[in-house]
């Protein structure tokens, strides 16, 4: 099952999920104007079939000990990407990596707790064999999760 084979219930439940992932199966059934019964069975099917992958926590802005976020747009030289993506995945402060089409390769994120860390972070990822190019932002206040 992928997302296109979900329908809107289902659509409107992971929406529900999204926004309080620990919502209360009656609270969710009132919300979506369907069974207990009905939510429980979604859940477990998606779950079952791999479309919700796991349930995780949002720590709010500021709470967070990871306190230096950035992404990374890397550009890697022609047949090199498995290579980059195997050293970048066992960099500490990486926390997602992308393949992306356009001008860049790459898409990282990286969360350090401090900018000291975040340094060694790009320093690394600057000097991985393959990595050709590269821009970073640091993202400052995020505006909607």
């Amino acid at each position: 099952m992928c997302m296109a084979d979900l329908d809107l219930l289902d659509r409107r439940l992971l929406s529900a999920l999204r926004a309080n992932a620990r919502e209360p199966v009656a609270s969710l059934a009132r919300q979506l104007d369907v069974t207990r019964a009905t939510v429980t069975a979604r859940m477990d099917r998606m779950v079952a079939l791999g479309v919700i992958a796991g349930f995780s926590v949002r720590v709010r802005e500021g709470q967070d000990p990871d306190t230096v976020r950035a992404v990374s747009f890397v550009e890697v030289r022609g047949r090199d990407t498995d290579n980059v993506i195997r050293t970048l995945r066992g960099l500490p402060g990486i926390r997602s990596m992308h393949t992306t089409n356009g001008g860049w390769d790459l898409v990282v994120e990286i969360r350090t707790d401090s900018l000291a860390g975040f340094d060694a972070v790009l320093a690394s990822i600057r000097r991985t064999e393959g990595v050709v190019n590269s821009e970073t932002s640091l993202l400052l206040t995020s505006v909607i999760d």
